[in-house]
């Protein structure tokens, strides 16, 4: 039985990352291609198939928000994952709302706990995706505590369980 990647590199943290257009119509999407890539200064990166509406924003303004949802937020993060952002207006039909940014143009999503403003650095193209570099210039922490939602693949969804440490 031959595997997707997807299902056999997972639980993968679930975003919902946030983009705009030049006129500023804002769109959010979710994904779980999504890595932080260093510490000081922050970057993170995600991988975003070209035909998304989520990439052509990106070519015209060059910035984004990493919202992180809560497991109790799957439906809302269907909703985002699944309708296309040329078509309806995502917000709306999640029923998510829109916070502006401090340092870019994209909004926030108030009902996510973590927010990222980001900058994107460098975008190249891998195989059917591109990957998208970005430099976190804001950062919101309402709570850094909170039961992330994670992806295995298609309509598959995990919550975290237990917590483990090393002793």
């Amino acid at each position: 039985m031959a595997y997707r990647i997807s299902q056999l590199l997972y639980p993968r943290l679930t975003v919902l990352i946030t983009t705009c257009d030049r006129s500023g119509r804002p769109d959010v999407a979710a994904f779980s291609f999504f890595t932080p890539v260093s510490f000081e200064p922050k970057y993170v990166a995600f991988a975003v198939a070209p035909q998304r509406l989520t990439f052509s924003n990106l070519r015209e303004v060059g910035e984004f928000v990493v919202n992180v949802p809560t497991a109790e937020m799957l439906g809302k993060v269907w909703v985002c994952g699944s309708v296309s952002g040329r078509e309806a207006d995502k917000f709306k039909l999640a029923g998510l709302t829109p916070v502006p940014s401090v340092r870019v143009k994209p909004p926030r999503i108030r009902e996510c706990p973590v927010q990222l403003e980001c900058t994107a650095e460098w975008m190249g193209e891998f195989g059917d995706h591109w990957l998208v570099v970005g430099r976190v210039v804001a950062e919101h922490v309402e709570r850094a505590e909170f039961e992330p939602l994670l992806h295995y693949s298609g309509k598959r969804f995990f919550k975290a369980g237990e917590r483990l440490e090393v002793s």
